[in-house]
């Protein structure tokens, strides 16, 4: 019975509502591990799936995790329910190219002062 409770249920919810898992995973999982099971588990038929841990962004109870840290870390109270499931959130960010960081001439987003002295 110990055991159960060194293990955490964890669903993925993707962009679109549908569901990764559930998955029991140790505790001592790393969020660079969960991250690495979103790609590798990630359904084929969906377009843009990530291609590494940089581009995976998980939330659970509002917070975005950090790779360094275990699920025991982001472990909240309701999760030592019998059969619990915790959800976290996926967001995939691509990671820009050297050639989409660079701003081109004429972009308005560009940071420009302009001074009018009066």
């Amino acid at each position: 019975m110990a055991e159960v409770h060194d293990q955490l249920e964890i669903k993925f919810r993707l962009y679109d509502g549908s569901d990764i898992g559930p998955k029991a995973f140790p505790d001592a999982t790393t969020v660079a591990a969960l991250k690495e099971t979103v790609i590798s588990q990630w359904p084929r038929e969906k377009e843009n799936g990530p291609r590494t841990v940089k581009e995976v962004k998980l939330i659970s109870a509002g917070k975005f995790l950090e790779n360094n840290k275990t699920v025991k870390d982001y472990r909240s109270p309701v999760s030592t329910l019998v059969d619990a499931v915790t959800t976290m959130h996926v967001i995939i960010q691509p990671l820009l190219t050297e050639k989409e960081k660079k701003p081109k001439d004429g972009d308005p987003k560009m940071n420009k002062c302009v001074c009018s002295i009066m």
